[in-house]
């Protein structure tokens, strides 16, 4: 059900956590892009904490296909997903 409200701002620094967390990242930036969607539908009247961009690699990724590797961050975030996080873009980063 779609709430009436705009969601609460989600913090970067929150994010950046629980994915260090529970997938020990070799590389991660958590990119807030909520300002670029500032009016659109799952905004929140703060401009930020509402869409955010992931780009990370990870060992836990090793020898998953793409859909694997992106449920996997999912799943480290569902929390926010459920407490109403509107966007996540995914990345996943290739490490030599």
């Amino acid at each position: 059900m779609a709430s009436a409200t705009a969601p609460l701002p989600f913090y970067t620094a929150r994010i950046e956590e629980q994915l260090r967390d529970r997938l020990s990242p070799t590389h991660l930036e958590v990119i807030d892009e909520s300002a670029a969607h500032a009016g659109h539908a799952g905004a929140n009247a703060q401009g930020f904490g509402s869409h955010f961009r992931v780009r990370i690699a990870s060992p836990a990724f090793a020898g998953k296909s793409r859909v694997a590797r992106h449920r996997l961050v999912y799943d480290a975030l569902q929390n926010f997903i459920d407490e109403g996080l509107h966007a996540l873009a995914i990345e996943i980063i290739e490490i030599p």
